[in-house]
């Protein structure tokens, strides 16, 4: 366990440790500035030495809060006063942020700003964890308090931006996912089995000034028992974790479970505490075990009437998936810790017959179609702006549901690229290219190209069939045969959306 007690959310002090970071300007550009682009970079790769150089003398303000606070590293008492004038050197230790002496303020905790973007707009929050490896220069304790990592990014970057009543985020960490639900919803539960994460989620919110969420203590959905929500996220700790002695199980990552039962628990539970419409959306991992598909197993836990989006956006061998883990942890191949912690994964790979791991993201949702959308897919390319393409599908099932609409229309970031052999005017493959969201790129024959070119929202989907059947000589009947479920992929996929 960790060796630090967790922090104090105390308002008052709290309120003046946020006035003096903002008089201090200790946000992201201002300290990129400060030190760097290639050092600030080097920092998200987990070196803090080019820092050290660019900084090296310079005994300001926002030096010595970028020393202390983002790289977690003791620092001059009186220059660490003059530096937090409201809340002063025993407000932080009250605070349980740091430690000190007579001449030297060590800090227990890294707090350090961090920048989104959403459908709102652009802001920036500071962020309180756990001292990361780097700053302490070995092993994590197991129930280290994860800052703003890569996964809590993915899960920000995925979830739909609607406006809700209330919402849950389940095992909220150090809170980000909840601060960003927080600006669409009425009211956010913030749910963890963890202790020390829940303060410093509560830290997080209090120094953000965000007073909407409520913070409950509790495994799974144990503490929002009875109740109902418009909108469920979460980032649980999903990875799979060997139950044998000597591995270390962290907290913020291993949920205690063997192999991916933490992700079917969540799958098979999340439906009940769903309003109407309301949508559950966890990042996960699900493992592919002797011949049966992990997309095929998470697909089997989720009941049929509900709405089910799943994304695979990379699979790994049971060899790659266990050395990302251990490292993760803080525990290289050079350590004669190693290999140990390596066996125990493989074997419990082994024991299960678990011949992959994939990993991506789950949407749920009550819907009122009496057709559920059920959707299972692997994208390994780059994606953007998720979230608003999976809200996107969403509104085009329900669209569809009532009928293929009216009228289509292109999507503003798609183009067209046709591919011709030397000497040949007819092109040999036409795609259609999807500039954002899932950025798909779908082959189409030339009588789906001729329609979509149609589709600018003038003439009615059974104009132009009428006239590309005319233009085949082919019946329409068997016209629309072939195009009708083409044509409802590409609405689904964002591609035509329906018109006015």
């Amino acid at each position: 366990m960790s060796d630090t007690p967790a922090p104090v959310s105390d308002p008052l002090r709290s309120a003046a440790l946020a006035a003096d970071l903002d008089s201090a300007d200790l946000r992201s550009e201002p300290l990129r500035r400060l030190w760097g682009e290639e050092a600030d970079d080097a920092l998200a790769r987990g070196m803090r030495e080019p820092i050290l150089r660019a900084i090296a003398g310079d005994a300001g303000v926002l030096a010595t809060l970028g020393r202390l606070l983002v790289l977690g590293m003791p620092q001059p008492r009186d220059a660490v006063t003059s530096a937090l004038p409201r809340l002063g050197v025993e407000g932080l230790v009250a605070l349980g942020l740091a430690t000190t002496d007579a001449e030297t303020v060590t800090p227990t905790a890294l707090l350090r700003p961090q920048s989104f973007v959403d459908a709102d707009g652009v802001g920036e929050w500071w962020i309180a964890s756990d001292l990361d490896e780097v700053a302490l220069d070995g092993v994590l304790p197991p129930d280290h308090v994860l800052g703003v990592g890569g996964a809590s990014r993915t899960l920000a970057e995925i979830i739909v931006p609607i406006e809700v009543e209330r919402a849950l985020d389940l095992g909220t960490g150090c809170g980000i996912q909840a601060l960003l639900v927080a600006r669409r919803a009425g009211w956010v539960v913030a749910t963890d089995i963890s202790s020390r994460a829940l303060a410093f989620a509560e830290l997080n919110a209090r120094l953000n000034g965000v007073t909407n969420i409520e913070f409950r203590h509790g495994s799974m959905f144990e503490p929002v028992a009875g109740e109902a929500f418009d909108l469920i996220v979460s980032n649980p700790p999903f990875v799979i974790t060997p139950r044998a002695e000597g591995v270390p199980a962290y907290e913020y990552r291993d949920g205690g479970l063997v192999g991916d039962a933490l992700v079917e628990q969540f799958v098979r539970s999340a439906p009940a505490f769903l309003t109407q419409n309301g949508i559950a959306q966890l990042l996960g991992n699900w493992e592919s075990r002797a011949g049966v598909a992990g997309l095929a197993r998470l697909d089997a836990w989720v009941p049929t009437e509900l709405d089910l989006w799943v994304v695979e956006r990379e699979e790994l061998s049971p060899l790659g998936y266990a050395e990302l883990w251990i490292r993760d942890g803080g525990t290289t191949p050079r350590d004669p810790g190693f290999t140990p912690l390596l066996t125990a994964w493989l074997d419990d790979f082994a024991a299960r017959g678990v011949t992959s791991i994939g990993f991506g993201y789950v949407l749920m949702r009550r819907g009122t179609s009496g057709d559920p959308l059920r959707r299972r897919e692997r994208l390994s390319q780059q994606v953007s702006s998720v979230g608003a393409a999976l809200g996107t599908g969403l509104a085009a099932h329900d669209a569809l549901a009532g009928g293929m609409p009216a009228t289509l229309v292109v999507a503003s970031d798609v183009t067209e690229a046709r591919h011709l052999l030397p000497g040949n005017d007819d092109p040999s493959v036409i795609e259609l290219r999807q500039g954002g969201g899932f950025a798909r790129t779908v082959n189409v024959d030339p009588a789906l190209a001729g329609f979509v070119g149609a589709c600018d929202g003038e003439l009615t989907v059974g104009q132009i069939a009428s006239a590309l059947a005319d233009l085949f000589e082919v019946p329409l009947a068997e016209l629309w045969g072939e195009l009708e479920p083409r044509i409802r992929s590409l609405v689904l996929d964002g591609i035509l959306v329906p018109g006015e």
